[in-house]
Order: C-alpha cells, then structure tokens, then sequence
C-alpha cells in the first residue's frame, strides 16, 4: 500500500460475500496516511469472507479478504492452521506457482520460488460450497462526486444524512445542516468530535507542529471596497439602524461568519491527547482593537446567532 507505511484503514467495501471478482478488479478503498487508494484483486475466483469491517485499522501484510479461486475448496485464510501434509495413501497434488503470481503496480514478483502447502488429492464430489452471507453494506446514497468529497472533508457519514432532494437525494444545504444545523435551529448546540485517521491524522500532527516551529507571517492585500462601502452607506441610512454604528467592520464580520459555516473546521481545535478534532457548535468573534488602554479583543459569543443589528 505504500513504502514505509505500517497500517491502513478500511474505508469502503466493494464486494461482498459470493460477488465474482476478475483479476485486478477493485476489492476495497483503503486509506492510509499518504492518501485514500483502491487495492484491486490479485486473482479471479469468488469473494469467500471479508476479514476486517468498513473503519477498521489494519497492519501492512494482515489479510484483509479470502477469495475462493477455481479449483480450490474454501479458502483458509492465512491466520488458520494449515491442514496435515498428505499420508503415503494420499499423493499431494502439484500446481504451478507462476500462474497465481500476480503483481500490484510498482511492485515486482519475489526472486524467490513461491511455495505452496501440500494439498489432499480432490475427490470425486466436491464440498458444498459455504452459503453466501447476505451483503452488510450500507445502501447507496444518492448525491452527486462533489459533494461526497465535501462529506469527507467534514468527516460527515453520507449515511447518516436525510436527504431532501428528488428521491431522497442529498444536497449540498442537507449536508451542512446536518453537520452545523440550520440557521435558525440555535437551541442545544453542541461541540462535534471527529475521531481522525489516515491522511487527516497526520495533517493534523503536522499543523500543531507547525504552530511551534514555523515562522508565521502576516500578509497585506490591497482590496476594492468600493460595494462595501455602498453597503454601509445603505445601512446607516436605514432607519432600523438608527442610534448603531455600521462600519465595514460589520461586512468583514458577517462575510467572516458565512465562511466558518460553510467551512466549519476553521472553528475547531486538535485534541492531540484523544487524537480528535473538537467542531465548536458556536463562533465566538474575537476583534482586536488598538485603545488607549493598550490591545484589547471583545469576545461576542455565539456570534452566529445575532441578528445584523445586534452584531453590529
């Protein structure tokens, strides 16, 4: 799965129990620390049993499926005990190794001769196979690529999300209300804790590193403030905003707290000690600001929740 990782997590199954698989047909997502990847089928045969569960983290070089391949009974999977070699009544049987050989991209067959157990001879009437389990996967959800990806960035379970669209289907509005909650549900907030594995992980570790031993710098830009200034000018002269200062302050607030809702993890915390990412439920907006008293920041908690007047 990758050189110098040591484990790998199951993200999604693509095949169940009694599905026929072909060579280099696609087995299972996987995500590791470098990124999600799929691992295709180095044989043909049947899908026998599935060895590890959909959020399940593996080791490198732990068997994950058992496929039944033609001319073989049901597959023993490799932490089983072999079978006792053959009896001077009981002739082993030989295969050719070279024809199971099969080889994932950027890696090459062992220089080493492959061996196999000694087989019994097969009888004339073959085992029955094993019933077939009935498929444990989820059914699928109807969204669009996008905002499955979206989904993932916000460690949001598709299946868990009740969709509004034409059949069910989920939209992107579906998405973040299940994830930040309507805008005007502001009732029994709650932090969200995301456990984080594979990619995120690492980013993770790599980011708090970052904040103790990177420089940090501050960039100005140049903007076009011509609309916001509009803006202001409209609402100073509304009558409900009477008594209020209204500065482009109040804009940059309000275009601030938009993009934290639709992008909920610039409000949230690594906890290194439970390997979790704390979604806060609220914003509270802090603003520095230079007074004779020295640099002061007002906190206004749940900003989120305030009505265009009371922010400002």
């Amino acid at each position: 799965v990758g050189e110098g990782l040591t484990e790998a997590e199951i993200v999604t199954w693509r095949v169940a129990p009694g599905d026929p698989v072909g060579l280099n047909d696609i087995l299972v997502d996987i995500e590791t620390a470098k990124a999600v990847v799929e691992l295709p089928s180095p044989y043909a045969g049947v899908v026998d049993r599935l060895l590890a569960e959909e959020g399940q983290t593996v080791e490198v070089g732990a068997p994950i499926i058992a496929i039944r391949v033609p001319g073989d009974g049901p597959a023993t999977p490799a932490d089983e005990p072999a079978a006792a070699p053959p009896t001077a009544d009981e002739p082993a049987v030989d295969e050719p190794a070279a024809e199971r050989t099969a080889v994932l991209v950027g890696y090459g067959v062992s220089a080493q001769a492959r061996t196999r157990r000694p087989r019994r001879a097969t009888p004339s009437v073959r085992p029955a196979e094993p019933a077939r389990r009935p498929h444990t996967s989820r059914p699928p959800v109807l969204t669009k690529p996008p905002l499955r990806k979206l989904a993932k960035d916000l460690g949001v379970e598709l299946a868990d999300v009740r969709g509004s669209g034409p059949g069910g289907r989920i939209t992107r509005q579906d998405l973040l209300d299940h994830t930040t909650g309507p805008a005007a549900a502001t009732d029994a907030r709650r932090d969200e804790r995301l456990p984080v594995r594979g990619v995120r992980k690492a980013t993770a570790a790599a980011m708090v590193a970052s904040a103790f031993t990177a420089p940090h710098v501050t960039e100005f830009l140049t903007v076009d403030m011509t609309g916001t200034v509009e803006f202001v000018d409209r609402l100073k002269r509304d009558p409900s905003f009477q008594g209020i200062k209204v500065s482009p302050l109040l804009v940059a607030s309000l275009a601030l707290l938009d993009a934290i809702r639709r992008h909920p993890d610039v409000n949230a915390r690594w906890d290194e000690e439970n390997q979790e990412i704390v979604r806060f439920a609220d914003v509270n907006l802090g603003i520095a600001a230079a007074t004779p008293r020295g640099l002061l920041v007002p906190n206004v908690k749940a900003a989120q929740t305030l009505p265009v007047r009371d922010l400002a």
